[in-house]
């Protein structure tokens, strides 16, 4: 039903003392006569979005719909980019993201008003069928309307956790990095579990890790190979690079 590309790839970090790293993911689907993003990252993603957009002979103008997991800095910012798609979001999360007064959070409230005053915003409600195969489950914790996205109708389901499940870790300790409510995550937690596992092969693509499968003992595995890395100049000379592979743990 849709050909799935993940353009950008979530990482399962954060830094240590610059603020939040933001590397959240991106997928691209097509399909139906529609051409649709499922988050659409952050500033500092738009080099690379805009490279993997072009590798996929995808316009920005041919994008039909932007659909949000929810409406933090990372994951939402640069819908801006696509002004003429349709934009699919929880009503809780925007009830939620439009009261919020500017503070030291991740909410980026100028984006949050371009969002709410949208010509075509379309505002889901948990158990929502949408765009011809989605569901919208609600999966409060990370943020007040936080959704979970299941789409039916390819050979297997494809789940979109967003930031309700960030990656492997939390999905197999059913506790949150960072939530405004950890009973209501560990609850969604649970729901997303649910999902994952009502039909075999079904495959889970989280905000902020590389696509997982359950193997014969239930257990995520890893699909995809993990690409993160930083080149940082620390020499007097710019043609001098010093490059740091962050894509595994080393101890």
């Amino acid at each position: 039903m849709y050909a799935i590309d993940v353009l950008v790839q979530g990482y399962p970090g954060r830094s240590l003392c610059h603020g939040g790293l933001g590397w959240s993911t991106i997928a691209l689907l097509r399909g139906q006569g529609r051409t649709i993003l499922l988050d659409v990252g952050a500033y500092g993603v738009r080099p690379e979005f805009g490279r993997q957009l072009a590798a996929a002979g995808v316009a920005p103008e041919a994008v039909t719909d932007v659909v949000l997991t929810h409406a933090h800095w990372d994951h939402s910012v640069n819908v801006t980019l696509f002004p003429d798609a349709a934009i699919w979001i929880g009503r809780a999360e925007m009830d939620w993201a439009v009261r919020e007064p500017p503070g030291f959070n991740p909410l980026p409230e100028l984006h949050v008003r371009e969002i709410a005053r949208h010509p075509e915003l379309h505002l889901l409600e948990d158990g929502e069928r949408f765009l011809g195969g989605f569901t919208a489950h609600l999966c409060a914790g990370h943020t007040p309307g936080c959704l979970v996205f299941r789409l039916e109708g390819n050979e297997v389901p494809v789940l979109f956790s967003g930031d309700a499940a960030k990656n492997r870790a939390e999905l197999l300790s059913l506790a949150t990095d960072m939530t405004m409510d950890a009973a209501a995550s560990r609850a969604s937690l649970e729901r997303i579990w649910a999902l994952w596992r009502a039909v075999p092969g079904t495959l889970l693509i989280p905000g902020h890790d590389l696509t997982m499968r359950l193997d014969a003992a239930g257990r995520p595995g890893y699909i995809g190979q993990r690409r993160a890395g930083i080149a940082a100049w620390f020499s007097e000379d710019l043609a001098v690079m010093q490059e740091f592979d962050i894509t595994e743990p080393r101890f």
